[in-house]
């Protein structure tokens, strides 16, 4: 366990990660509005940090920090930790107020996370207050960042409960799958109230699509009953679930379920489906109603790229993007319907991540020149979800929207 570190190295690593923590803003005046944070979406990133707030007071709030270990035998060592609370995303970020997360701050470390816990209030003129968490690879330099709304006008409230994994770290995703259980818990004694929505929801449209998309003109919605904090709480259903401690107010804790196999694809027909955004109306009507779905689809690859090993090979790649998507953009949808995953699966990662509090920004170097494209994704408040984002289409796209489809299909893709 890292909390059995002696004494002088602990000290060692504290002085060591303010010496990092006050190089990484020697270079430039940082702020959340200016960080890049593409590792947030790569397909190699050795962690992935989340802050998970908990409202403990009108204006405190238990900071739950979870940071995933995706590269394997993860070491503390090797990562400098900190958090930081700022009024707006211009504010700059400092060795003023960055706060060191050491060894001694470690609440957990598991098989699969390095988890902290810190208690922050919020001063009582202070309009609005974002969380921000910052790992740094001591190694190589990534820095790894993730923030989260505490006080802002796209969230409503913060729940004072929390769904957790069974050995106490917070749950870190939106989806789960069909049939698990999540455990509840509050500082407080609460009945909790379960409602299900067993929703289906389109495949979106292409950026350049500027008409507006269906929108379902009738919701469903299952009252679930209440249940008790502290007792496991099952997901039996597909669609998706919402926990509420108060049934008048808009906060609440949301979970979709899914298929064993998720994020991965499922069955070939989940395939087929999928498949939408590189292929033609008339491929995509015949692999639907194709009565021998795996046949079709090993002619469909075949089809576009003449080469089995290439076919195998693309297959491979278009569904690793499938899974990526699913895994970072699932909200009440499934990743890959969302409008960032839909880009992020015929894209790729993007080379640059900016945000602001009302939008997120994607950039891409723009394929065969030395300009770049961007994507932007307009933040719309949603009880549901606080990530809830919808592309701006324009007609702009379509050359490099029908671009990256080409190389998909002729096998070049590759990220």
């Amino acid at each position: 366990m890292m909390i059995k570190i002696k004494t002088l190295n602990l000290k060692l690593l504290t002085v060591l990660s303010l010496m990092i923590l006050g190089s990484w803003t020697a270079t430039a005046q940082s702020n959340l509005k200016n960080i890049n944070q593409n590792l947030r979406y790569s397909r190699y990133s050795r962690i992935s940090p989340k802050i998970i707030p908990i409202k403990t007071g009108e204006r405190s709030f238990k900071l739950q920090m979870p940071v995933e270990k995706i590269e394997e035998n993860a070491n503390f060592e090797d990562y400098a930790f900190s958090y930081v609370i700022v009024k707006d995303f211009n504010e700059e970020i400092n060795e003023k107020n960055i706060v060191p997360l050491t060894t001694d701050k470690l609440k957990s470390d598991t098989d699969r996370h390095f988890y902290f816990e810190e208690t922050v209030t919020i001063p009582e003129r202070q309009e609005m207050a974002f969380a921000v968490i910052i790992c740094k690879d001591t190694r190589q330099g990534d820095q790894y960042v993730y923030h989260a709304d505490l006080i802002s006008p796209f969230i409503a409230d913060i729940p004072s409960f929390g769904g957790y994994y069974a050995n106490g770290i917070p749950f870190d995703q939106n989806y789960i799958n069909k049939g698990e259980a999540l455990l509840f818990k509050s500082d407080k004694t609460l009945n909790l109230y379960s409602y299900y929505y067993p929703m289906e929801f389109e495949i979106p449209l292409p950026p350049m699509e500027t008409r507006p998309a269906p929108t379902p003109k009738d919701i469903r919605v299952v009252d679930n009953g209440n249940f008790l904090v502290n007792v496991p709480q099952p997901f039996d259903d597909n669609g998706y679930y919402f926990i509420q401690a108060d049934t008048t107010e808009q906060s609440g804790f949301m979970v979709k379920t899914t298929s064993d196999a998720f994020p991965n694809v499922a069955d070939y027909q989940e395939m087929v489906d999928m498949l939408v955004y590189i292929s033609t109306r008339s491929e995509h009507e015949a692999l639907r109603e194709a009565s021998d779905k795996k046949k079709a689809l090993d002619k469909y690859w075949l089809n576009l790229t003449k080469d089995t090993e290439k076919a195998q090979n693309i297959i491979r790649e278009y569904f690793r993007q499938i899974e990526f998507a699913n895994i970072l953009f699932t909200d009440f949808k499934e990743g890959w319907k969302t409008d960032r995953g839909m880009i992020y699966t015929v894209m790729g990662p993007p080379t640059g991540v900016f945000f602001d509090a009302d939008k997120e920004i994607w950039i891409y170097d723009k394929l065969g020149s030395n300009s770049k494209i961007s994507f932007t994704f307009a933040r719309i408040k949603n009880i549901f979800t606080p990530s809830y984002y919808k592309l701006n289409r324009s007609r702009s796209y379509q050359p490099e929207w029908f671009q990256s489809i080409t190389l998909w299909r002729s096998g070049k893709m590759a990220f």
